[in-house]
């Protein structure tokens, strides 16, 4: 074999060695694949936690037994609102206790006429007036007595009927309406009469429905004037006669938020949660109301 020539070895070897460099070269251009972009990670400010609310309602002595459970179901939803101990008492007492100061940021009343008056002395907000409930009047007995009970009429053969203070329980003013219908008392409103003779001896009035319920179960009174309602709050008594609708004004129950409250937003949206949320409705209902 001959040998190549010593001028050509070197161009050759000078054109390998371009080669390589120059592949070298091509290999590290190649661009490497971008990495992905990680985004900055911002940090969100957190949603601020309601301020507490502390409400105060003033409510109808009838209330006594559902209101609390619809208060731990508002609760429930609404951890950062909590109830101070409720007023129940007769809704006229609520009201003077209103006109001499009481602080309250709901008031809710067994009748529209002790509602006007807390708004006549200017104890409530009237835009925020709404129709909560309404109620029966009926007449009850001590559970298995043996007590009949026909026709409104018939109370005049019992010597101990309990009925509340009309001044002061709307479901007394109620019974009186009722006693008007048939001439025993004498004033249609239901306050300010006078009984007739008949029963003007045998008649006992309590100052809040309870206590004519309590009265019949104890056998201290025959019978007595009480809302549907009440039997399911007191034990000892049950239905001896329900009265006719038509004999006295409709039992509704009004409730407002009050004038002076510091909290009328959160009570507004209490009282439209008594109304329509599906498991307060039920309480209601439970115990004898019916949500308007």
């Amino acid at each position: 074999m001959r040998k190549l020539r010593q001028p050509i070895r070197l161009v050759l070897a000078s054109l390998m060695a371009f080669s390589l460099v120059f592949a070298m070269a091509a290999c590290g251009s190649t661009p490497k694949p971008e990495e992905p972009t990680v985004p900055e990670v911002v940090d969100q400010p957190e949603t601020p936690a309601p301020d507490p609310v502390e409400l105060q309602i003033f409510a109808a002595n009838s209330l006594e037994k559902g209101l609390p459970e619809v208060q731990e179901l508002y609760t429930a939803q609404h951890p950062e609102v909590t109830f101070i101990e409720t007023q129940f008492k007769g809704s006229g007492d609520l009201v003077e206790e209103m006109k001499a100061g009481g602080s309250a940021d709901i008031f809710i009343s067994a009748s529209k006429s002790t509602m006007d008056t807390a708004v006549e002395n200017g104890n409530i907000d009237e835009a925020t007036r709404v129709d909560l409930f309404a109620n029966d009047l009926v007449i009850v007995k001590a559970v298995g007595a043996d007590i009949t009970i026909n026709s409104l009429e018939d109370v005049k053969n019992f010597d101990r009927i309990a009925i509340g203070e009309a001044g002061a329980v709307p479901a007394g003013a109620y019974a009186n309406q009722s006693l008007f219908s048939i001439g025993l008392y004498t004033s249609d409103t239901g306050k300010d009469g006078e009984y007739d003779a008949a029963i003007a001896s045998k008649v006992v009035q309590a100052d809040k429905v309870g206590t004519a319920a309590n009265w019949v179960a104890t056998g201290d009174c025959q019978i007595g004037f009480v809302y549907s309602s009440d039997i399911y709050r007191y034990d000892g008594v049950e239905v001896a006669f329900v009265i006719p609708a038509d004999s006295h004004k409709d039992i509704v129950y009004p409730g407002a938020v009050t004038a002076d409250t510091k909290n009328a937003e959160v009570a507004a949206d209490f009282l439209k949660f008594c109304q329509t949320d599906p498991d307060a409705q039920k309480i209601w209902s439970q115990y004898g109301f019916e949500v308007l």
